[in-house]
């Protein structure tokens, strides 16, 4: 290359550097935002504003959040906020149902809850029991309690089917369940949803224990006195939600040192299981102010299945504590109530079962009944290897079979309790 040439191509290089280099200094100056001058959008935002027009406003003004790029996350118009009723219904879960179905003993026990484990009431529900043989029966919640029971069926498997009811979505598979031919002696799972309060019950009509018997049985020695505890003995009482509220320090420095606690009871017309409203408060007062506590539950069974179903409720209950006395079967009437129908021989095997379901999970059991009821409506020679807690009202039982408790009146009275209360003796 001769040397024209060569600065020919010198200049045209130089003049290329030279054109680069204004067109940089011209985009700098023009991607410059001025002073004091608001910065236009050049996005989406700003492409959306030039196709509406000049006057329109974006959707995302004012939701920026500085040079967040998620800041329409925070535009409520962003998101469609209508969903469809299958999006709606997968979302609601309220109305989803479930059965619990559970056997003691030729029979079944259908349990409709909600997805809280609660029992779904006010609503007829029906079920279809299908044996092995595809023979079906269907059972109705006549009172919409949520609970269907079905007696009397045979021994065998059967699949439980809820059937669908408007406004619920119930399980799409059935619930296969053993039917028991004979009662077994053990706690029952999941019994804490047959356990109602009494703000769920008509108490009036349900707690309807009586002492008349006790009462009648008593002669003009009884001892209204609290008897100190001794070298053999120790000295206590028992009490309900009838006592109220209680100052169990007091009752403590009044020389009680063990108390015997109503757990509920069994109600007299509908069988419901009731846990007394003031058990709780009950067991763990008496147990800070340093007593020995036990507890007892009001039976209204009617057979064994109902009696390990009471067993199954008051260890239910019981099981924050931890218990130093036997927990009871008060065995009494009730003015007619259901409990008061059954004889000798099934009352008798309504506390034995009581009394092994106990046993069998680890827990000492015992009856309470009176000397009228121990000898006429009871076999108390079955129930040695039992605590018996007799109630008779006299300076000196006439009662002649065994017992390691004695109620020796039900007009007592004591520091730290309204009215009357009931006087215990422990023997050991």
């Amino acid at each position: 290359m001769d040397s024209k040439s060569r600065m020919l191509t010198i200049l045209g290089s130089m003049g290329a550097v030279l054109l680069i280099v204004l067109i940089v200094i011209l985009c700098a100056s023009g991607g410059r935002k001025p002073q004091g001058q608001a910065q236009p959008d050049v996005s989406t935002n700003a492409v959306a504003q030039s196709q509406a027009g000049p006057n329109a406003t974006s959707p995302l003004e004012g939701n920026l959040i500085g040079d967040n790029p998620k800041g329409f996350m925070n535009d409520p118009t962003f998101f469609d906020p209508e969903h469809s009723a299958a999006f709606e219904a997968a979302m609601n879960q309220s109305g989803n149902l479930s059965i619990m179905v559970t056997s003691v003993e030729k029979d079944l026990r259908v349990l409709v809850l909600d997805i809280n484990g609660e029992l779904v009431t006010g609503v007829p529900f029906n079920i279809k029991v299908m044996d092995s043989n595809d023979i079906t029966v269907t059972y109705r919640d006549l009172d919409k309690d949520g609970i269907i029971y079905a007696g009397t069926i045979d021994p065998g498997d059967y699949d439980v089917t809820l059937e669908p009811v408007e406004g619920y979505r119930v399980p799409l598979h059935s619930t296969r369940v053993s039917v028991k031919e004979k009662v077994e002696y053990i706690p029952i799972a999941d019994i804490s949803v047959l356990i109602k309060t009494e703000e769920e019950i008509n108490a009036a009509l349900e707690d309807t224990a009586s002492k008349d018997d006790a009462i009648e049985d008593s002669d003009r020695t009884e001892i209204v006195t609290l008897q100190p505890g001794g070298n053999d003995h120790k000295a206590g009482i028992d009490v309900s939600s009838w006592q109220g509220d209680i100052d169990w320090d007091k009752v403590r420095e009044s020389g009680i040192e063990f108390v015997i606690v109503r757990a509920g009871y069994r109600g007299s017309v509908t069988g419901s299981i009731v846990k007394d409203k003031y058990f709780d408060a009950n067991v763990s007062g008496a147990q800070q102010a340093g007593l020995q506590v036990g507890v007892y539950f009001v039976t209204q069974a009617v057979n064994e299945a109902e009696a390990v179903e009471e067993a199954s409720a008051v260890m239910e209950m019981c099981a924050p504590y931890d218990l130093e006395l036997p927990i009871y079967l008060d065995v009494e009437g009730s003015n007619g109530g259901r409990g008061d129908q059954i004889d000798k021989e099934t009352r008798t095997a309504v506390c034995e079962a009581f009394c092994m379901t106990l046993e069998n999970a680890g827990q000492s059991g015992g009856v309470y009944a009176c000397r009228y009821w121990l000898t006429n409506n009871i076999d108390a020679s079955r129930l040695d290897r039992y605590n018996v807690w007799l109630a008779e009202y006299r300076s000196t039982p006439l009662y002649n079979g065994y017992y390691s408790m004695w109620q020796y009146t039900s007009k007592g009275h004591v520091d730290g309790i309204n009215g009357n209360v009931d006087f215990d003796i422990m023997y050991y």
